[in-house]
């Protein structure tokens, strides 16, 4: 059996860099999960003593706080600075630029629409950012149902289609006066989905690799498994399954933003083992 990567899987800048300063910053905790990937989070508490909190309130005086990739709502980074935490921020600068967007659009008077899932820690944080609030939108069903003003700024979560995201601003734009659409998706998600959605027309079998709260992750996986049915998303090799590649003959494997390269090997090596 043919075993091919993604021409564009893994890490993105964004995660790259927040592992390096987490690195750098032993004996330090991120709040919130600095990644979503237990396993690369269980590695930086193993070698670099690099905890969780959930909780930033218990951060004390002192105490090394770092941000998470995702970003932080804003009246949480205030109350750990008013403490005196030492906040290191890991916030990745994709995730950095809306949030700037829907405080400048908000204070300058425009409903703030966001594509995004609401309970994913990234919005959470971006929409905290629009002084006068914002409204959470999923698709274009969604927006029907709102009662906007005539000016309006659109933005999205950093890791979605963009295929759905258009679909959003072409519903809006010719029913409202003033629409602004920004760009906040990042380029390592249109190069990945572009590279899965190409391999994954090619493949008779599909290995989606990354964390089950990956966002990104799981839109890989629908692109995938809308081109290839035999698609599965894991977090590493101890999910694969044997019977998932009897009879195939061309494996393709991409990767979230947030599987580090460790784990993409072992599941690589795994895959081989089982095709022999």
């Amino acid at each position: 059996m043919k075993i091919e990567l993604a021409e564009n899987y893994g890490f993105c800048f964004g995660v790259k860099r927040a592992i390096k300063i987490a690195e750098e910053n032993s004996n330090a905790s991120t709040y919130g999960p600095l990644i979503h990937n237990s396993k690369e989070i269980a590695r930086l508490d193993k070698d670099f003593k690099v905890g969780l909190v959930d909780d930033f309130s218990t951060f004390k005086t002192g105490e090394k706080a770092i941000v998470r990739t995702h970003g932080i709502v804003k009246d949480e980074l205030f109350e750990l600075l008013k403490k005196g935490v030492d906040v290191v921020d890991a916030t990745c600068p994709y995730v950095t630029k809306p949030q700037e967007i829907c405080q400048e659009m908000s204070e300058e008077g425009y409903d703030v629409v966001i594509f995004g899932d609401e309970n994913h820690p990234e919005i959470k944080g971006v929409k905290s950012y629009a002084t006068n609030g914002a409204i959470v939108v999923t698709n274009v069903e969604d927006v029907k149902k709102l009662k906007l003003k005539e000016k309006i700024a659109l933005v999205a979560q950093t890791t979605r289609k963009v295929e759905d995201y258009m679909a959003i601003a072409h519903y809006l734009i010719p029913r409202y006066k003033e629409v602004r659409v920004f760009n906040t998706i990042c380029n390592a998600t249109f190069e990945n989905q572009d590279a899965v959605d190409t391999i994954s027309k090619r493949a008779d079998v599909m290995i989606v690799i990354g964390g089950k709260n990956s966002s990104n992750t799981k839109e890989l996986f629908g692109i995938a498994y809308d081109n290839c049915p035999s698609s599965y998303h894991v977090e590493d090799e101890t999910e694969l399954e044997k019977s998932w590649f009897e009879g195939k003959e061309f494996c393709g494997l991409s990767a979230g933003a947030s599987t580090p390269d460790w784990i993409i090997k072992n599941v690589i090596n795994s895959i081989e083992e089982i095709s022999k």
